[in-house]
């Protein structure tokens, strides 16, 4: 799990932050994509972030891009009340609602969007052991403000994701459920609600509508989906476990806990304490039992490469990796460690695995760092000023960018793809200017 810190420029604002998890976004992913599919989206074209913040909301900007607060995943109940939230969020994508911000922001990355809407100017930085990206400055915009949906929208939004909901053939009564935690707001000051109630207006009537819908569904007394409320815990245990302070995940998930979210939270509470003698043989124990699972590899890596172990934890990264070829997450981290590791002979995989990462996700700053590291490396000059330039363009770092880009493009032969790519960086820098 990394972090890519928020920080609005009034010192009495929370410090907010982008989480990036292979396997929680996985989860995320599989839980909505039929939903996606429903409504008649591209799946692919839909991006989901995760930022990091304890209070309740949820909300889709930009057109396609939606974000979940990690309060929002812990304090839920079950999958069911997840997919909820993301089939009534559809709903908007799908409705086109709040179409004037989505088009003002259509073009802007996530950290621009989430400083629109917490307040700041978007300034992306990666950093060697998290990959983050910061955002720092601006006027406190507010949520409520910001992204307040009507009540004729909630509506609409909500009929959309019981009609997705029955088309997936899944019950609709993790949304009531989800309601009933929202409609606890209504009772505390408007200081203390959650974003999400005060952007998302609930009445009455929207409740009867989702309660007459399962009266009638026939899927309203269908289990979830096999795995799901697996996943679910594993990812609440996660959430806590790498959030919350080390005492309280180990009070929440008891030493006679043996489920797999609790062991699993226990592993990463003592692998960031720092306790190894404790954390190995509880990963060691789940990668036992499930020795096909990718995120078990990828923790038991990840808690070597952190204490300096980095030759010990290639094979947990490459096993992670053939557990999960499609993972830019993954194939990134396998990158760092193959670069790091300090043998030359690693460097062409390293470049192979950060290649094949941005193929799969290109706006990761960090993820074109290190593939800038990596040419650099192997002496490939050109190839290396190129990912730099790409990562410095996503920094909002221009100077630096078009540094990069010019040289190189007077390394790299004139209309080869390289030198075409480090064109469209510059001509991404003038219509910057030009705005």
């Amino acid at each position: 799990m990394t972090l890519a810190g928020f920080v609005p420029a009034k010192a009495e604002a929370r410090k907010l932050s982008f989480i990036r998890d292979a396997e929680i976004e996985n989860t995320i992913r599989i839980y909505a994509t039929p939903l996606f599919q429903a409504a008649g989206l591209e799946p692919s074209a839909i991006n989901i972030y995760l930022v990091n913040d304890k209070t309740l909301n949820a909300f889709v900007a930009g057109g396609q891009k939606l974000f979940l607060n990690t309060g929002l995943l812990i304090r839920s109940q079950n999958a069911g009340q997840v997919i909820g939230v993301i089939a009534h969020e559809t709903g908007h994508i799908a409705g086109g609602h709040l179409s004037r911000t989505r088009d003002a922001m259509k073009k802007s990355s996530a950290a621009s969007i989430l400083a629109m809407v917490l307040g700041g100017v978007a300034v992306m930085s990666g950093r060697g052991d998290v990959g983050s990206a910061i955002i720092a400055g601006g006027q406190q915009m507010g949520v409520r403000n910001f992204l307040q949906y009507s009540r004729t929208q909630e509506s609409a939004a909500d009929a959309a994701a019981m009609r997705f909901l029955d088309a997936t053939q899944q019950s609709a009564i993790g949304m009531l459920e989800f309601f009933e935690i929202l409609g606890d707001q209504e009772l505390l000051s408007v200081s203390r609600q959650d974003p999400y109630y005060r952007s998302h207006p609930l009445t009455r009537e929207r409740k009867v509508a989702v309660e007459n819908f399962i009266l009638q569904s026939p899927n309203s007394n269908k289990p979830e989906p096999p795995g799901f409320n697996e996943r679910h815990g594993r990812m609440k245990a996660k959430l806590e476990a790498f959030l919350n302070p080390i005492s309280l995940t180990l009070r929440t998930y008891k030493e006679d806990d043996p489920s797999i979210e609790a062991r699993y939270a226990r592993a990463i509470a003592y692998y960031r304490r720092p306790d190894l003698e404790r954390a190995i043989p509880l990963i060691n124990g789940l990668i036992a039992e499930q020795p096909a699972d990718p995120y078990f590899h990828e923790l038991k890596g990840q808690m070597l490469f952190e204490n300096g172990r980095i030759p010990e934890s290639l094979p947990y990264y490459e096993k992670a990796v053939l557990l999960a070829p499609g993972s830019a997450l993954l194939r990134r981290s396998l990158g760092q460690v193959q670069l790091e590791v300090g043998d030359p002979g690693q460097l062409e995989g390293a470049v192979a695995n950060l290649l094949i990462a941005t193929n799969a996700d290109n706006t990761d700053p960090f993820t074109w760092r290190l593939l800038g590291t990596a040419y650099g490396k192997l002496g490939r000059q050109g190839e290396s000023s190129l990912a730099l330039g790409e990562a410095a363009l996503l920094e909002n770092k221009p100077a630096d960018a078009k540094f990069h880009a010019e040289r190189a493009a007077g390394i790299l032969k004139q209309g080869s793809a390289g030198w075409i790519q480090a064109q469209d960086i510059l001509h991404a820098l003038d219509n910057q200017k030009a705005k």
